[in-house]
């Protein structure tokens, strides 16, 4: 295991009772409380599928593939890290067991283990420990918020739990803090909530020789007081360490929720640290304020085929909503599945829509209908960002309508169009493998002066993060251009287009790259913004 730099602390979150209890957000607001008084944040997530990564798994079953700017494709709650902490995260941030046991295995094949037999403790168990120092010693953060995916009690996340237990007493105890956040179900015909399961949860966990620190209290009604006491008695933990947390109207409320009952100046009190600084926190009221007293409203409509489960698209839900909420703007969204407007149904519904945006994805199911939108949004004028996949099929609708032929699209869908305006990437056409292949990762992009993009960006160069396989094909780039498709956009070589937009068209701009994965709260993404401003012009 590599050598721990002695000054960071590091702060575990375990989840109890059920799934999707909010590890992520909490451990992501508790960074943004740290950061605010002045100290270095570092973030991992442990998740406990065998996977590699989650670059191969449906959105349906994962939720979206966040891409960080080194290229790796992680889990969604590192999305969170960013949006709320402020800061860039690399592959050392997310660990999956399969991660773990590819290495172990690797190592083992090369004979680096003198033949002894490889078992879970301590083989996998130090190769846990060995990444989240590699994190620590490459961040130099003053904290380390580290998240166990799945539930205690999960059979994946036992040798997780079991490396945490192992490195509190290899780096010291008054060097880790575990908080553990849970669950309280209610019980309508008593008109209460339970606190067994969260007394179960923690006596799993202290059966693994984890006891939390402090306990997350998540339920969707109010949590009273004696609740909480009776909590920090069963489970053996101050009162003042036992933080209730109600379902809130945005997430972007946990910060103050986790400040109004001083968990950070209780883990600063712990390590017998002081704040660096005052915390300002204007700028995040600001944000929490325009939520709950907009000004106006906005109706955006996101085609894509995941609707059904919205974590497909939240960086790109996220972005917008930054975006208006800049504008002092209530969002309202039209999840519109792409298949339905196939069908000849939601067409009412995309037609209430002030801006339409078609974000990125794979495969050949409900791709007619994202055409259909991008033509909706062409003849009607109305306002279109189209991300990754959204910009590639704005520009086969418009080859269809300047060349008047129905039979352009993307070698993607139809290996043998004789109008293949985007087209496979030539160093993607010898790749096997699926996982960690893509062109992924932050590139460069020139901007071209005078077009939509550089007006929005305000700069000559932006970089930007990637995840495609196929590009604008450059033998239809002049008869295109000639027909009013403007490429403001370009790789620093020329050969890549990076942005397409439609001249005579308030706002229609399509984006090779991703950009919700680099908004933030305070600091709108630029093309979010232009175009949401594009759509309440249009109201």
């Amino acid at each position: 295991m590599d050598k721990q730099d002695n000054h960071t602390k590091f702060i575990f979150f375990t989840g109890g009772v059920v799934s999707s209890v909010g590890k992520g957000l909490t451990a992501a607001a508790l960074g943004r409380c740290l950061k605010e008084r002045g100290f270095k944040i570092g973030v991992q997530k442990l998740d406990p599928y065998l996977n590699v990564d989650p670059g191969t798994m449906s959105p349906y079953q994962h939720g979206e593939v966040f891409v960080l700017d080194d290229g790796a494709e992680t889990d969604l709650d590192l999305g969170h890290y960013e949006r709320f902490i402020d800061v860039r995260l690399n592959r050392n941030s997310n660990v999956t067991t399969g991660q773990v046991y590819a290495e172990v295995i690797s190592r083992e094949r090369q004979g680096d283990y003198l033949g002894g037999t490889i078992q879970v403790i301590p083989h996998i168990t130090n190769e846990i420990k060995r990444r989240i120092m590699k994190l620590a010693n490459s961040c130099d953060a003053d904290y380390i918020l580290i998240e166990v995916g799945g539930t205690v009690g999960d059979i994946e996340s036992q040798p997780f739990l079991e490396a945490i237990r192992q490195l509190r007493n290899e780096i010291g105890r008054d060097h880790t803090f575990h908080i553990h956040v849970t669950w309280l179900p209610y019980i309508g015909a008593t008109d209460e909530l339970k606190t067994k399961p969260t007394q179960h949860s923690v006596r799993e966990l202290r059966s693994m020789g984890i006891t939390p620190n402090m306990i997350i209290a998540r339920a969707d009604h109010p949590i009273e007081e004696a609740l909480c006491e009776k909590i920090a008695l069963f489970c053996d933990v101050e009162k003042r360490a036992v933080v209730p947390m109600q379902t809130l109207d945005s997430y972007y409320e946990v910060p103050s929720v986790l400040e109004k009952y001083h968990v950070a100046e209780y883990l600063l009190q712990y390590f017998n640290q002081a704040a660096q600084k005052e915390p300002q926190w204007q700028q995040w009221n600001a944000l929490v304020d325009a939520i709950h007293h907009p000004e106006r409203e906005v109706t955006i409509a996101i085609v894509g085929k995941y609707v059904e489960l919205h974590d497909a698209y939240i960086s790109v839900r996220e972005a917008i909503n930054h975006a208006a909420l800049a504008h002092q703007t209530r969002l309202h969204i039209l999840w519109i599945h792409s298949c339905e407007l196939e069908n000849k149904q939601r067409w009412d519904d995309l037609q209430k829509a002030a801006g339409i945006v078609v974000p990125g994805g794979f495969g050949q199911r409900g791709i007619e209908g994202k055409i259909m939108a991008a033509r909706y949004a062409r003849e009607n004028k109305v306002p279109y960002l189209g991300l990754c996949l959204g910009m590639q099929l704005m520009v086969v609708e418009f080859t269809r309508f300047a060349l008047q032929d129905e039979k352009a699209n993307s070698s993607e869908f139809d290996e043998k169009t004789p109008l293949p305006v985007i087209d496979l990437m030539p160093d993607q056409k010898t790749i096997t493998d699926k996982g960690g292949t893509m062109r992924l990762g932050l590139y460069p992009c020139n901007l071209v002066p005078g077009t939509q993009a550089a007006r929005a960006y305000q700069l000559q160069q932006v970089e930007e993060r990637h995840r495609h396989r196929y590009e604008f094909n450059n033998a239809y780039r002049e008869r295109l251009s000639e027909k009013g498709l403007v490429f403001s956009g370009l790789s620093p070589d020329e050969r890549l287009v990076e942005i397409a937009e439609i001249k005579e068209h308030p706002f229609m701009l399509g984006t090779q790259f991703h950009p919700e994965f680099l908004s933030r709260p305070n600091r709108p993404h630029p093309l979010f913004e232009a175009f949401i401003n594009a759509a309440l012009q249009d109201k």
